[in-house]
């Protein structure tokens, strides 16, 4: 199985998929550590800080102005 194709991905780490982003460069971008985009990945039931959050939407919305919170987290 490619690594693409992994079920266990959050819709996070689906949406990362689809747009062709890998996760060291949204790690860059968002000014994350790279183990805390991981989790965001591969973890469906990781819930981040809203310090954390911020980064990851303000990085997000420069891709898809269209995203929310909700999107990708059960908050």
């Amino acid at each position: 199985m490619l690594w693409w194709k992994n079920p266990k991905r959050s819709k996070f780490g689906k949406w990362l998929d689809s747009e062709g982003i890998q996760q060291t460069d949204f790690a860059t971008k968002s000014k994350v550590s790279r183990n805390t985009v991981w989790k965001l990945c591969n973890d469906k039931n990781y819930i981040p800080s809203a310090f954390i959050l911020k980064k990851i939407m303000d990085a997000a919305r420069k891709v898809d102005n269209t995203k929310h919170p909700k999107d990708f987290f059960d908050i």
